[in-house]
């Protein structure tokens, strides 16, 4: 919808709250959408019809993150910034003994729904029309009257006893910041733990780690294969110094302690079965404590790929059966392939300087076979693997 406190007006006074129920649902080609808008233009002032069908289509595309989408209000930007409601979920749950908690910086609300319900309830943003419809989007999770202010987060005087969630604005004048940079900065962020009772800061995956204090938990969020955020929890949350957390489930590995002596995780050559892990464990730095779980080795003492000669089911990786195993020869893998009748490769890299794009045109392949290409290292040698998806 158009960024206008107007327009929202219209959508939660009766007629637009009747309006947009009575939209039908799933999603429309151009041409209903226009017999759509000029059907509802004969009984409904235009602005309104075309406040609703914007707040339809967030809505349709907000699914995907909120199970109760179709009746959560958003904007555009606020719907892209807002983290799926499966991981704000999971973030909540650290806050369960809190009787007061603070959501800064709160944009639409995604994580106020999920801290807010059962406990006492401050939302802060800079944005009004953000700050409304958090407040809205509480009570449709089932929040009490949550509290709002419309504030700079910095100039705040914020109670001893409270909780807090801080999601620092990571874009400015529609642009992503450097890793690292946010609006307030993270190192305010991190000020705030000697001002509270506890701190959680949702920062981007990439940040450098060196930038978590001592005591504090680093805790890495992916969407199956794909790594969503960073959390960094002060230390009356922490729990660990290192976490992957891995969606669906959520299935989370914490970090051994230092204190247990764990072994070195042995390298070897491939064996029958190789385990690619997921985003959020190599970049959390857990794939030897993954390895030891498991039962597994590496390849490469540099290398994330883990190998093992019975299948590794794990939530934390990819699973692939090795049919072939070669060092690196761009004739002889297009021998292996082609002996299997492989017309079409997935190429997955680690360690190795093969540009795929160019790998893939010169493979030149004929067949049905589908295959999974790995190109690593193996005792520090350059290295192929012929691999299919581990069912």
């Amino acid at each position: 919808m158009a960024r206008s406190p107007d327009r929202l007006d219209l959508l939660l006074s009766a007629e637009g709250r009747e309006l947009l129920a009575g939209l039908p649902a799933g999603p429309l080609d151009p041409a209903d959408q226009l017999r759509l808008g000029t059907r509802l233009r004969r009984r409904h002032p235009a602005e309104l019809v075309a406040a609703a069908l914007a707040q339809r289509e967030l809505r349709e595309r907000a699914a995907a993150k909120f199970a109760l989408a179709g009746r959560m209000w958003f904007t555009r930007e606020g719907l892209e910034q807002a983290s799926a409601e499966p991981l704000a979920r999971h973030r909540a749950a650290r806050y369960a003994g809190a009787d007061r908690v603070a959501d800064l910086c709160c944009g639409i609300g995604g994580d106020l729904s999920a801290l807010a319900p059962g406990r006492a309830a401050l939302g802060v943003d800079l944005d009004p029309l953000h700050l409304r419809m958090a407040r809205e989007n509480a009570r449709v999770h089932g929040a009490g009257e949550v509290a709002v202010a419309c504030a700079d987060v910095r100039i705040l005087e914020l109670p001893r006893s409270l909780a807090v969630f801080v999601d620092p604005a990571r874009r400015a004048g529609g642009r992503r910041l450097p890793a690292g940079e946010s609006r307030p900065p993270l190192a305010w962020c991190l000020e705030l733990a000697g001002r509270v009772a506890a701190v959680g800061i949702k920062a981007a995956p990439g940040l450098p780690l060196d930038r978590v204090p001592p005591g504090w938990e680093v805790e890495l969020l992916a969407d199956r294969r794909e790594l969503k955020e960073a959390v960094l929890w002060s230390p009356a949350l922490a729990t660990t110094g290192r976490r992957a957390t891995v969606f669906p489930g959520p299935a989370t590995l914490a970090a051994e302690p230092r204190s247990t002596g764990a072994a070195a995780v042995p390298c070897g050559p491939p064996g029958a079965y190789l385990l690619d892990p997921s985003p959020a464990v190599t970049r959390a730095g857990l794939v030897e404590d993954l390895a030891r779980d498991l039962g597994a080795w590496k390849l490469d003492p540099q290398i994330a790929f883990l190998s093992a000669d019975q299948p590794l089911r794990s939530p934390f990786g990819r699973l692939l059966a090795v049919h072939a195993s070669l060092p690196w020869h761009l004739k002889r893998l297009r021998e292996v392939l082609r002996q299997r009748g492989v017309g079409a490769v997935e190429v997955r890299k680690r360690g190795s300087a093969v540009d795929v794009d160019d790998l893939t045109a010169r493979l030149r392949l004929r067949g049905d076979a589908r295959a999974v290409v790995v190109l690593t290292r193996v005792a520090g040698h350059p290295w192929a693997l012929v691999c299919a998806e581990a069912r």
